[in-house]
């Protein structure tokens, strides 16, 4: 059944009762090809649960609107420029990344190091905007990486700033390692979060990133902070105060913004 035909089926039936099924397949679809990579038609139906059937229906439509392209063969598919397209309307639109230029622009030139602004999703946090050290070795990410919000700075200064209950309730009992170093037992890394919450900062170190120690500090540009900046440093270039630095910077920033902002900002 051609996909727009089954999504007319579908809404006619479902009314306001519920999610349309194709639609959610195609976000789905999406959700998997960012996190996991690409795939050939057997692999993605494997990996979502989806008869092939239904699949190739909702690929050629994908694949033909930009959201998804193949690779020359033809028989993987991986995201397509239009999801580009949106990421970047996205990111122009978004108020807090306006706001946040100016404190990413500030901390990257006193640092010198990299810089990342992140948002809190779920468990996780994501990387929504960047500034690159000055320097050759530096840490490698990207905008729009997603990392468990527990082995981050970023994540763990967002989580300080809940109460204890919901830090609990964001912190899985079963945590999966994502370096040698990252802290797996549930309860120290709870304890790690309670130290942020009193310290007004977190920080993390070659948890999330081997040779690399990261410091975050949650930014005021809501009732609730879901938004927030870290610095990521070579572990080997930490001597001569540059930590104190860091932090101080971080600190600094974080206090002005609570005193301009005072948490009016709202989404």
């Amino acid at each position: 059944m051609p996909l727009q035909k089954e999504l007319r089926r579908e809404s006619a039936g479902a009314g306001d009762a519920g999610p349309v099924k194709s639609a959610a397949r195609a976000l789905d679809l999406l959700d998997d090809i960012a996190a996991r990579g690409p795939g050939t038609q057997l692999q993605l139906s494997t990996r979502l649960g989806i008869p092939k059937s239904s699949l190739h229906a909702l690929l050629r439509t994908m694949t033909d609107r930009g959201w998804l392209q193949t690779d020359p063969t033809g028989s993987v598919y991986q995201l397509g420029i239009h999801s580009l397209v949106v990421s970047s309307a996205y990111l122009d639109g978004d108020p807090v990344l306006a706001r946040a230029t100016s404190v990413l622009d500030e901390v990257a030139a006193v640092t010198e190091e990299t810089v990342h602004l992140g948002r809190l999703d779920g468990a996780d946090v994501i990387y929504t905007a960047k500034r690159e050290s000055v320097h050759p070795l530096r840490m490698h990410s990207a905008v729009g990486r997603r990392l468990p919000a527990y082995a981050t700075s970023l994540g763990r200064a967002l989580l300080a700033e809940l109460p204890t209950e919901a830090r609990r309730d964001l912190v899985p009992e079963s945590i999966a390692a994502i370096t040698s170093h990252t802290t797996t037992d549930k309860e120290a890394v709870l304890e790690i979060i309670d130290r942020a919450a009193d310290q007004g900062y977190a920080t993390e170190s070659e948890e999330s990133c081997l040779g690399v120690r990261c410091f975050g500090v949650a930014l005021p540009f809501g009732h609730r902070a879901v938004d927030a900046m870290s610095v990521a440093v070579p572990i080997s270039r930490l001597g001569g105060g540059r930590e104190d630095l860091i932090i101080e910077t971080l600190l600094s920033v974080k206090s002005r913004l609570t005193a301009v902002h005072d948490n009016s900002m709202v989404r």
